[in-house]
């Protein structure tokens, strides 16, 4: 894999930051990605050059979810790293309440951030990986897409449409060697679940067999996988890595 360019979106903290990692010590050359906090991927950028000699980064400020902001990302990664092999499609946020107490800018917000943001990236890397007949998207969704969850109704729709989005695109690139797969999260260690109570994230372990949160680098090691020749059979999938919940 070494030479390989990747543009992890939303990478300067938790499952985007920990994928970079991973990535990056397998031989990726990164595009990181963040649409706000600039300090804190720069030195989330920092811990990666000093944890891993010569890696090669290059980190950019952009809303992805914007589409001018989407081409000015993979410019500059092209530009920097050359031609793209991977992309994955991390950034996201969050939507928790009553759906009756959410407002149509919360849902447009939400929206944005999780599947318009994934169309759009997917959208400016596909013609590159036509014109090498390579190349792979992986997108990071979530359980609550296939199965729904209370108070999380606009943020379920939102990862239940980037599961059917990756199910179509699949199906779409696949006779161009391009493959399109999704990570359906469930309960990962990261600041989105940090809302939760001491007794709320015990109550939530109890129903997880496996007995604990899945760590960052669990699903850092899931991407690795699929972005790897030993999958080169899987597309169109949404892989559940929930602990069995």
């Amino acid at each position: 894999m070494n030479g390989n360019v990747a543009i992890i979106t939303g990478s300067s903290r938790g499952i985007g930051l920990a994928i970079a990692r991973m990535l990056a010590l397998n031989g990726y050359s990164i595009a990181m990605n963040c649409s706000k906090d600039g300090k804190e991927l720069f030195d989330a950028m920092e811990t990666l050059r000093n944890d891993i000699p010569g890696v090669k980064l290059i980190g950019i400020k952009a809303d992805v979810s914007i589409y001018s902001d989407a081409q000015y990302l993979f410019k500059e990664t092209e530009a920097n790293l050359g031609p793209l092999d991977l992309l994955v499609n991390n950034a996201g946020v969050e939507l928790f309440g009553l759906f009756q107490d959410t407002s149509p800018a919360d849902w447009q917000r939400t929206l944005n951030s999780n599947l318009i943001s994934a169309m759009n990236c997917s959208h400016l890397a596909i013609p590159g990986f036509v014109s090498r007949k390579r190349g792979s998207i992986i997108n990071v969704s979530s359980i609550w897409g296939q199965s729904g969850a209370s108070c999380e109704a606009v943020y379920a729709a939102t990862k239940g449409g980037l599961d059917s989005f990756t199910k179509s695109l699949a199906k779409e690139l696949g006779p161009c060697g391009i493959r399109v797969n999704a990570m359906a999260c469930g309960a990962i260690d990261t600041s989105m679940n940090s809302r939760l109570s001491a007794g709320e994230k015990e109550s939530f372990i109890s129903e997880i067999p496996l007995g604990r949160f899945g760590m960052p680098s669990d699903v850092a090691e899931l991407t690795l996988f699929l972005a790897s020749d030993k999958a080169s059979y899987i597309t169109g999938q949404v892989i559940q890595i929930d602990g069995g919940y």
